[in-house]
C-alpha cells in the first residue's frame, strides 16, 4: 500500500512482535514487518519508513553475531522506538552498554515509576501513579548512550524508559503491545503521533486499493480462486469479482470436514447472492479415504493440503486462467519466515502460504496477504457480506480433522459435528457467541464408562472449548457459569448418541494452542 505513510517494525524473533503490528492497525497506522536479516541499507532507502520499532527477541546483544539493524537507521531522521531487545540495540548501537543479568533480570508484572523532566512520548501516563507494564528481559541496559535520559524507573530495571528527544528516539524495556501493559496502547498512539501519521489505513481506502491492484495485476485476465468455505477466502473472492466481474471462477473444494450447514451456505451465498461463478466440488469421500489410518495432526493437515491442491487442479483443468487467487493472510505470511529468514520451528502448517505448484503455471493474486484476521472481517463488512457469515468464529482449513484427534472416520466426524452444532447452538442461545473468539468441540480418542437409562454405555468422551482473544495469537479459556456448562453437557449427551461424557478445556494460549491439533 505505497499510498500510505509506512511505519517499518523490525523483527528480532520476539513471540509478540505481531501485536506491535496489530496495535498499530488499530490506531489506522499501515505498517510491515521485516525479519532483522532482511533490512540492509539498501532495503531501508526503498523502503522509506516515517518512523522505526525495534522489536524484542531472545538473543542477547553482548554474544557474537547478536542480530542488529545496519547503522544508517539511525541516520534516517526518523522516529526510532525500541523495545526489550530492541532498547539494547539501540544503547549498544549508539554508545551505551548491556550487561548480563547480575540479579536485574526482570519477567511478569512489574511498575514503573516516572523519573527527570515531562516526554511528549508519556502523554496521559503517570497520572494516577505507577504504570503497570510487562517485563521479560534477562540482560539490562547498565549506561546510557550519549544524548539520551531517563523517563521511567521499575525495581529491576532503572532505565526502564530512555529517550533522546532531540533525534526523537525512544526505548523501553516493558513490552507495550501486550494487554498486561494497559498504557501500552496510549504510549503507541503517542510514538505514531510524534512521527506525523495521518490514521488514513482505513478499510474503505483498502478496498479501493485492492481493486485497482487486482485490476492493474490482472488486466484482462481470468482468476481461479479456491475456497474453502472459510472467511478468508470468501472474503478475497467477492473483492476480486468486484474488481474483474466475471472474468473470476470460484472452485469449492467441498473436503466433507465443514460445520454444519456450511457447505449449504457457501454454495447458496455464491451462486444466489453474489452469482459468482462456482464449481462445487464434492469430494468428501475421497478425502476420507485418504485420511484413512492418518493420526498424526501434520501429516493430516499435509495430507489435506495436498489433496485440496489435486482436487482443485483437476476443477481448474478445463478453465482458461492465468491467475490463481487465495486468501492468505498476513500471520500466514509472517508465521512462515523466522526473523532470520532461514527456517522457522513449525508449529503448524500453513496449507495456503507456498502451496501452489509450479506445474500450474498460474500467477498469484493474494489480495489480503497485508491483512490480519479482523481487518478481513471489516474489509467482508465494507463489502456488504452477511453479518452472520463475517461474523462466524474462526475455522481452519483442515477443518474438522483436526477437531478429530486420532483416526478421522465419517461416524466420528458425524458425532463431532452434531456435537459442535449443539455447542454453538447454546452459545448462541445464552447471547455469548460475540463475546467468544473461537467456540467448539474436540473429539477425543477415548471412550469411557457412562449409565444411561438402567445400561450401561461405553461411548466417546468429548471437550469443549471456547477462548477470548484479540488476533488469536495470545487468548484466555472463556469463564462460562457452571450452570451453563452443566446445560450444555446434558444437552450433547441427550442429543447426540455416541458421546457420554463432555469435559472443558481450560487452557490458555500459550502454553496451548487454540486447536488441539
Amino acid at each position: 500500500m505505497s499510498q500510505h505513510d509506512r511505519l517499518l517494525i523490525i523483527d528480532f524473533g520476539s513471540q509478540v512482535t505481531q501485536l506491535i503490528a496489530r496495535r498499530l492497525r488499530e490506531l489506522k497506522v499501515y505498517c510491515e514487518i521485516h525479519p532483522a536479516q532482511k533490512v540492509t541499507a539498501d532495503f531501508l532507502r526503498a523502503f522509506r519508513p516515517r518512523a522505526v520499532i525495534l522489536s524484542g527477541g531472545p538473543a542477547s546483544v553482548t554474544d557474537p553475531g547478536a542480530p542488529m539493524p545496519p547503522p544508517e537507521l539511525f541516520t534516517l531522521g526518523v522516529p526510532v522506538l525500541g523495545i526489550c531487545y530492541g532498547q539494547q540495540v539501540m544503547m549498544q548501537m549508539l554508545g551505551g552498554e548491556v550487561r548480563r543479568g547480575e540479579g536485574m533480570a526482570e519477567f511478569g508484572r512489574a511498575f514503573v515509576e516516572p523519573a527527570d523532566g515531562p516526554l511528549d512520548l508519556l502523554a496521559g501516563w503517570f497520572e494516577h501513579g505507577p504504570e503497570q507494564v510487562w517485563m521479560s528481559h534477562g540482560d539490562h541496559v547498565a549506561r546510557l548512550a550519549p544524548g539520551f535520559s531517563v523517563h521511567g524507573t521499575s525495581r529491576g530495571a532503572p532505565y526502564a524508559i530512555v529517550a533522546d528527544p532531540a533525534r526523537r528516539f525512544y526505548a523501553v524495556q516493558f513490552h507495550p503491545e501486550v494487554h498486561h501493559t494497559p498504557g501500552g496502547r496510549r504510549l503507541l498512539e503517542n510514538f505514531v503521533r510524534i512521527a506525523g501519521f495521518s490514521g488514513d489505513w482505513t478499510m474503505a481506502a483498502f478496498r479501493e486499493e485492492a481493486i485497482a491492484a487486482i485490476r492493474a495485476q490482472v488486466g484482462q485476465g481470468r482468476v481461479i480462486c479456491g475456497l474453502s468455505g472459510g472467511v478468508d477466502s470468501s472474503v478475497a473472492a467477492v473483492l476480486i469479482h468486484e474488481a474483474i466481474g466475471d472474468r473470476l471462477t470460484c472452485i469449492f473444494v467441498d473436503h466433507g470436514l465443514l460445520r454444519e450447514g456450511e457447505a449449504e451456505q457457501v454454495v447458496g451465498m455464491f451462486r444466489d447472492h453474489y452469482n459468482i461463478p462456482l464449481i462445487h466440488a464434492e469430494e468428501s469421500a475421497r478425502f476420507l479415504s485418504a485420511l484413512a489410518g492418518v493420526t498424526d495432526p501434520e501429516q493430516k493437515r499435509k495430507t489435506i493440503g495436498r489433496l485440496f491442491i489435486e482436487v482443485f487442479q483437476e476443477h481448474a483443468a478445463g478453465i482458461e486462467a492465468e491467475f490463481l487467487a487465495q486468501g492468505t493472510l498476513y500471520p500466514d505470511v509472517i508465521e512462515s519466515v523466522s526473523f532470520t529468514g532461514g527456517p522457522s520451528v513449525t508449529i503448524k502448517s500453513h496449507h495456503n502460504v507456498g502451496g501452489l505448484p509450479e506445474r500450474m503455471g498460474l500467477k498469484l493474486v493474494e489480495p489480503l496477504r497485508t491483512l490480519f484476521k479482523d481487518e478481513v472481517r471489516a474489509l467482508g463488512r465494507e463489502l456488504g457480506l452477511p453479518e452472520a457469515f463475517i461474523g462466524r468464529h474462526p475455522f481452519p482449513g483442515p477443518g474438522l480433522a483436526i477437531r478429530c484427534p486420532g483416526e478421522v472416520t465419517a461416524d466420528r466426524l458425524a458425532i463431532l459435528r452434531r456435537a459442535d452444532a449443539v455447542f454453538i447452538d447454546q452459545i448462541r442461545r445464552h447471547g455469548l457467541y460475540d463475546a467468544i473468539w473461537q467456540a467448539f468441540v474436540v473429539l477425543l480418542p477415548v471412550r469411557t464408562v457412562g449409565v444411561m437409562g438402567d445400561g450401561r454405555t461405553y461411548d466417546h468422551a468429548c471437550a469443549l472449548r471456547a477462548v477470548t482473544s484479540v488476533d488469536g495469537m495470545t487468548a484466555d479459556w472463556y469463564p462460562f457459569a457452571p450452570e451453563f456448562l452443566a446445560e450444555t453437557a446434558t444437552r450433547i449427551i441427550n442429543e447426540v448418541p455416541g458421546i457420554n461424557r463432555v469435559t472443558y478445556d481450560i487452557t490458555s494460549k500459550p502454553p496451548g494452542t487454540i486447536e488441539w491439533e
